[in-house]
């Protein structure tokens, strides 16, 4: 299904902005009327049929039933999952211009709670005054009722019983309406970047996720959550994905689909997309992932996500009652007893929520759970220590597939570097322990855009994706695809001591008044002479032989653990690490081993490092010497 062929209806829709709100709108709020008018006209039809069964029954229980079941039975009545008991439709509100205002807000009172829900959230009575004082609100509701466009399921036939208006299944609808969410998102980039990810990286994602276990999902039942689902674009793409008849899986699984939503309008869009798809928009969740889970207890099988990164969850720390308890942040949420990161980052702290919803590896046909995320840089070497804690079990636990770096200027809302993660708790024997890291950031891999969208530059082609996605799957190390033992990726961090200088003693307050200190300066200037092999705090202590409190056995060692630590690999040996890079320039020195801290970083730089060799000076210089020609050849033509 291609999206040209609904172009007419987008095209109309798109008209009714141009044509009734621009004087009263800004362009980049058409979509606060336009996106609400197009779900309420899309369910109006769907409800037609049955309107006048729904009222009846709705006027003989009202009364009688409680909330609950009378609910259920108009569902039941409706045949869809939602109704409407008002006496309006859409169309007969028409037939009464002067009460237009007072009839249209009876005809929103008269639906379900899960419609009402979705019209709160959009803030869609806001926008009532708005229209009624310009006077457009009757003309909005007459466009959307045209018979130039048809939004029903059902084809249209004129007088001599010839096709007018072909029906528009759910999927139809779907294209139609994520449409319209991307043009207004390309309206008002810099707001939509926050909500919206491009649909190329989602593309990627989901060949990334679906491809390597495609024999594995033909048929059954299968979840896909998405803990941050902006409008819902990751979560349709992917069961679209799976599901499509021309694609590359053809599966016949069942398919179903959660989320959870923070932004109100965003949650409204993606709640109104599911249920115009014919999908459960109750499985839709409003409220922050991190402090509200409204899934908790859930496990699912798939896990796409762009989570805000480089953004504060303080909020979100207050709710959860996070606090600091002898050096170590905890909260009582069992989802982030890994690691917290620090309140102004909390990224992975989404990743961790979607660690906690996988399934056993051996469940659904040995599928487990897999998970694509997209991250900024720091996700990968951030020494923040709740970021080190969450890395170190993400890769200590054998989760993390691959990470694929993507090109700068991706998304609508940042240039900056970003990288999808691929995790899973069933890897192949071949992945076991190891790690692929693949460089997509080179030009072989996207195009410039002729013009940008906000800070959306570059671009993915199907060709792009391909690339990117076979070399994911060969699994094979070339130029631009690396691949590494888990304990590659990890160092060891110490501390290095040492005894302060004598000069910088001398200027210490707290070390002149040592009745010892004569005695302590003669000891270190005869360490100075000849220095010793300590291998510990003791062994210094012991070599001044001079008896000393605690506080002032501390106050001579330095022990700065921001100049003085050294990460090690770990695949090499520490004392053999420190007798040969650390001794030989830091005589009298020790290993602090009661500092030793074990963690991870990926640096992508470093394994994709290409030496590009400096420009000959003769080149330089020819390219000064032109430079110079031109300058005198344009002074030329003016003074003469």
């Amino acid at each position: 299904m291609q999206i040209h062929q609904f172009q007419p209806i987008i095209s109309f829709i798109w008209s009714v902005a141009d044509d009734l709100l621009r004087d009263v709108y800004v362009k980049g709020k058409y979509r606060d009327v336009i996106l609400p008018m197009t779900i309420l006209r899309r369910l109006d039809v769907i409800l037609e049929p049955t309107k006048d069964k729904v009222l009846e029954i709705y006027n003989k229980h009202k009364d009688k039933m409680d909330k609950g079941t009378l609910n259920t039975l108009l569902c039941r009545t409706s045949e869809a999952t939602f109704y409407n008991h008002s006496h309006f439709t859409l169309k007969k509100l028409l037939d009464d211009p002067k009460n237009i205002r007072i009839n249209f807000e009876n005809y929103l009172e008269g639906f379900s709670e899960n419609i009402k829900d979705i019209i709160t959230k959009f803030k869609f009575k806001n926008q009532l005054d708005t229209l009624d004082e310009a006077k457009i609100l009757y003309g909005v509701i007459e466009r959307f009722c045209s018979t130039k466009i048809n939004l029903s399921m059902h084809p249209i036939f004129n007088d001599k019983n010839e096709l007018i208006h072909k029906g528009l299944s759910n999927l139809g609808m779907g294209y139609i309406f994520e449409e319209l969410i991307r043009r207004f998102n390309e309206e008002n980039n810099e707001e939509a970047g926050e909500h919206f990810t491009p649909r190329e990286i989602i593309d990627l994602m989901t060949h990334l996720v679906f491809l390597p276990i495609k024999d594995k999902i033909q048929k059954g039942t299968f979840t896909i959550y998405d803990n941050a689902c902006g409008s819902g674009g990751m979560l349709t793409e992917s069961k679209e994905f799976i599901t499509d008849e021309k694609g590359l899986i053809r599966s016949k699984a069942q398919i179903l689909l959660y989320g959870q939503e923070i932004n109100p309008e965003t949650y409204a869009i993606c709640k109104a997309d599911m249920l115009i798809k014919g999908e459960n928009p109750d499985n839709i969740k409003y409220g922050s992932t991190l402090s509200e889970d409204k899934l908790s207890g859930e496990k699912f099988d798939f896990m796409l996500t762009n989570p805000p990164y480089g953004k504060s969850w303080e909020k979100d720390q207050k709710e959860l009652d996070v606090s600091k308890k002898g050096g170590i942040t905890t909260c009582n949420d069992p989802r982030f007893q890994v690691g917290i990161t620090s309140k102004s980052d909390g990224q992975m702290m989404f990743l961790l929520n979607m660690l906690s919803k996988m399934k056993k590896p051996k469940e659904n046909n040995g599928v487990g759970s897999r998970i694509a995320s997209v991250h900024n840089g720091s996700s990968l070497f951030n020494s923040d220590s709740g970021m080190v804690a969450i890395r170190k079990y993400i890769i200590e636990n054998d989760l993390l597939e691959a990470i694929i770096a993507l090109p700068t200027n991706m998304f609508y809302n940042t240039g900056i570097p970003t990288f999808i993660w691929i995790l899973t708790n069933n890897k192949t024997e071949s992945k076991k322990g190891k790690v692929q890291l693949i460089n997509a950031t080179k030009e072989t891999y996207y195009t410039k855009m002729k013009k940008s969208l906000g800070q959306k530059q570059n671009n993915m082609t199907k060709e792009h994706i391909d690339k990117i996605t076979n070399l994911f799957l060969a699994n094979k190390e070339n130029d631009d695809c690396k691949i590494f033992d888990n304990t590659e990726f990890g160092y060891t961090k110490i501390t290095i001591e040492r005894p302060k200088s004598i000069e910088i003693l001398l200027n210490d307050e707290k070390f002149q008044a040592l009745e010892q200190k004569d005695e302590l300066v003669s000891k270190l200037k005869e360490l100075e002479a000849n220095p010793q092999d300590f291998t510990s705090k003791e062994d210094f202590i012991n070599f001044l032989d001079v008896k000393l409190k605690k506080a002032e056995e501390n106050l001579l060692i330095d022990s700065d653990k921001t100049n003085n630590t050294e990460k090690i690999p770990l695949t090499q040996d520490i004392q053999s690490y420190y007798e040969s890079e650390v001794k030989p320039y830091v005589p009298n020195s020790w290993i602090a081993w009661e500092s030793k801290v074990v963690g991870y970083e990926i640096l992508f730089n470093k394994y994709f490092y290409t030496y590009t060799a400096p420009r000959s000076l003769e080149s330089i210089n020819k390219d000064l010497q032109d430079l110079e020609q031109e300058t005198q050849d344009l002074l030329k033509q003016i003074l003469c």
